[in-house]
């Protein structure tokens, strides 16, 4: 059994889930929206289920659960029509050794790191670190002094500006164009392409890294590939300047500082460029760093739900519509579902993965996806959400044990998102026992910083029955009631 994420010798208690750790580790490697708190996790895992008892999440995510249940000796079953959160997932359950890894990061900079920094390279030698670009003009070029970490700051040279211009004409090979739809709400835009998000410098520069990644296979690839997706926010139009620190205090600052890249399509006016290869290798230190504290694995993923079910698998893993698939899976055979489902338009996953996708150089099949959407060309609306939430959930009653449960990570802002909790009782068996706030581990900007938005989620559970021994596992939880969560929301 693999080490959980934390100590492993930890006991999670009802007490934990109220105050949650901040990830760390391989769990903090990547970025991604909506991931759940590791100790409430494990905490029902333990308490609602028996070893070898099937653990299903049928909105996978980022896999974080997956990792959780197998370490806990339970069989895993997952669902997600995003090819982001599958590769994601099977980068958790099988990692490279660290020794492995970090052989292939240094053989991939001998190939190409002298071919990269040619890109970078300034009229007097020195490698640029960071462009500063206002739109579509370059207005400095930094880079570091000779044995310093001291940034320079220079005007660009005709050198620099005909050196961006040989790129003019670059056209992206291992890489895909992408589908990208007008939404305000994460800033995109429709006919947007892989072009927008990062310079043709850029784009050239990962083409490099992606052809040395394509020479390896398996764990090893992936773990490069998703070396690659982590560091890319950092690597694209999409890294704002921060400009005015101390304005609110009287002490104001002009110096330029480099922001990162906030979670969205957001492209600011002042913008950096930043060195393709220094974010690169920052992000496979800190992964080489955590694979060192983690044991590697090797877990076979079934890929179907048949294959899973008669070979009596341990994990698997499927690609695709959550509501065709849960069809397939045989009633009474899941003691515990436990997922994070699309929370009404709050945020749209597979649209904002969108870009590691291109990378990845995975097809999105956005028709499939169960989500509001407020691109409208999509027309993903909330009837449409709604009904299949309601198939969803009749799914779930029937595939859960007689003693399974079923627990719903969810927020909405308004009461018609709401509107599939009250058809659960009446068209299924389940019981509603109550729900708990859940505090979030990790702050998102896309979460947090709007106008009413929510900072926690709600934890709804239910069972087919409900008994005293149920209760006393949720009522020891801070904030455990059985009333309806949706009354304190206030109507769109």
């Amino acid at each position: 059994m693999q080490p959980t994420l934390f100590d492993i010798d930890e006991n999670y208690t009802a007490e934990s889930i109220s105050k949650p750790k901040t990830y760390k580790g391989i769990y903090a490697f990547h970025k991604y929206w909506g991931k759940k708190p590791i100790e409430s996790l494990d905490y029902f895992i333990e308490n609602c289920t028996n070893k070898k008892d099937i653990v299903l999440d049928p909105f996978l995510g980022s896999g974080l659960i997956s990792k959780e249940a197998h370490n806990l000796g339970r069989r895993f079953l997952g669902i997600d029509i995003n090819p982001f959160s599958i590769e994601h997932t099977l980068f958790l359950l099988s990692l490279p050794k660290a020794e492995d890894y970090k052989k292939a990061i240094n053989s991939i900079k001998k190939n190409i790191f002298p071919k990269i920094s040619e890109t970078y390279v300034m009229e007097n030698s020195d490698i640029a670190t960071h462009f500063l670009w206002n739109k579509d003009e370059l207005q400095e070029v930094w880079t570091k002094s000779n044995n310093s970490r001291r940034k320079v700051q220079l005007k660009p040279s005709d050198f620099d500006l005909n050196k961006i211009k040989s790129f003019k004409n670059y056209s992206v090979r291992n890489i895909q164009k992408g589908t990208f739809f007008e939404n305000a709400r994460i800033n995109s835009m429709e006919n947007m392409t892989i072009y927008d998000l990062f310079t043709k410098r850029a784009l050239y520069n990962i083409d490099l890294i992606l052809d040395e990644i394509n020479k390896f296979s398996g764990d090893l690839k992936r773990s490069l590939q998703l070396t690659l997706t982590s560091s890319s926010g950092q690597m694209s139009n999409m890294v704002f300047a921060i400009t005015s620190r101390g304005k609110t205090k009287n002490q104001q600052s002009e110096k330029v500082e480099v922001g990162s890249w906030v979670i969205g399509l957001w492209r600011p006016d002042l913008h950096f460029e930043i060195n393709v290869w220094n974010c690169f290798e920052n992000k496979a230190n800190k992964l080489y760093k955590a694979l060192l504290e983690q044991d590697s694995s090797q877990v076979s993923c079934k890929t179907t739900i048949s294959d899973f079910y008669e070979e009596q698998a341990d994990v698997g893993i499927v690609k695709g519509n959550s509501k065709n698939e849960l069809r397939k899976i045989p009633s009474e055979s899941v003691k515990l579902i436990i997922t994070d489902p699309p929370h009404s338009d709050r945020i749209p996953y597979l649209e904002l993965s969108e870009m590691w996708n291109c990378l990845l150089n995975k097809k999105s099949e956005f028709s499939e996806e169960i989500v509001v959407s407020n691109a409208k060309s999509r027309k993903k609306n909330k009837d449409g959400y709604l009904k299949d939430m309601r198939e969803i959930l009749s799914e779930a009653s029937r595939i859960l044990t007689k003693d399974g449960y079923l627990l719903l990570y969810f927020n909405a802002k308004d009461k018609d998102s709401w509107n599939f909790f009250d058809s659960i009782e009446k068209q299924n068996s389940l019981v509603y026992l109550g729900y708990f706030p859940m505090e979030y581990s990790a702050n998102s900007v896309l979460q947090d910083n709007r106008k009413g938005a929510m900072k926690s989620d709600y934890v709804l559970v239910f069972n087919h029955s409900r008994t005293e021994q149920i209760l006393g596992i949720f009522n020891k939880i801070n904030g455990w009631t059985s009333n309806k969560p949706f009354k304190e929301v206030k109507n769109a």
